[in-house]
């Protein structure tokens, strides 16, 4: 797909962050959207400032309920007649210790994580074909590629949506469907997530002293902006890439992972002691 102009987008997480500026972007190329969140506010304002460049409608979808999101593929569709793009983007976090992560904040992760990525892949995969190309776009995260202490949760989540659409993309290959599929790995941007993140009291065991201060400490290391990304993410989809790295710190992961694929662990568990207390 070299072209967005007169093609139709779907995105869940729309109202804010990398989902917004995605929409905003392909709106600037001419590309009808379908957009979705739970958030009804940002949801507004995002499709405020896409609707005076191409036609636009919203719905309120929670991607971890299946039928929610087959409900809306199916609406999008006969909106706007056809669906192109999937951007699976909706995301939240949990940081806490693997062994103490409350099971429903775990649960409630997945569902959002990966589960909102299955369920669009699934529902819009279908909308896909029938237009004759398309692509589907899932977010993991640099976190996608290395574990990080204190983030075994969002991990599981984001390594399951890399390997899900790298074997989604390989089945689409093999079937030799018109349809693509990209995995972003972003590192950190400057988006909402941290906003709504849960933060356990485990990570006191890591030397986090005050785990639910250290929201404004993570957030002054984000140095992408959403913009950025979604440059990054069109730019992708246009050369059918597998897979996309957002930002210096996401390609500095990458590296140190190829060049110590388990030696990493090592070096990251070193680092981290140094901030225990004595």
């Amino acid at each position: 797909m070299k072209s967005f102009r007169g093609r139709v987008a779907a995105i869940t997480g729309a109202g804010s962050g990398i989902g917004r500026a995605v929409a905003l972007a392909l709106a600037e190329e001419g590309c009808e959207l379908a957009l979705s969140d739970i958030d009804d506010a940002g949801l507004a304002s995002t499709a405020k400032d896409a609707a005076a460049r191409v036609r636009v409608t919203t719905r309120k979808v929670d991607v971890a309920q299946r039928a929610e999101v087959f409900e809306w593929a199916g609406v999008a569709a006969r909106e706007h007649g056809r669906v192109n793009v999937i951007v699976n983007n909706a995301g939240v976090a949990l940081a806490a210790t693997a062994e103490a992560a409350p099971i429903a904040d775990f649960e409630w992760l997945m569902g959002i994580n990966f589960w909102g990525v299955v369920h669009g892949t699934q529902a819009f995969l279908p909308q896909l074909r029938a237009a004759g190309e398309g692509h589907v776009v899932n977010v993991s995260s640099c976190f996608g590629l290395v574990g990080i202490p204190g983030q075994s949760a969002y991990n599981a989540s984001k390594f399951a949506v890399r390997g899900y659409t790298e074997s989604l993309r390989q089945e689409l290959e093999i079937g030799r469907d018109p349809i693509g599929a990209t995995c972003v790995h972003p590192g950190g941007i400057r988006t909402n997530i941290l906003k709504a993140a849960r933060i356990d009291d485990s990570l006191k065991r890591l030397g986090v002293l005050d785990p639910q201060g250290e929201r404004g400490s993570f957030e002054q290391m984000f140095r992408t902006s959403a913009e950025e990304a979604a440059k990054a993410i069109l730019a992708a989809v246009r050369r059918n890439d597998r897979r996309v790295l957002i930002g210096a710190d996401a390609r500095a992961l990458d590296v140190m992972q190829r060049v110590l694929p388990t030696g990493y662990q090592a070096l990251v568990t070193r680092l981290s002691r140094r901030f225990l207390p004595e």
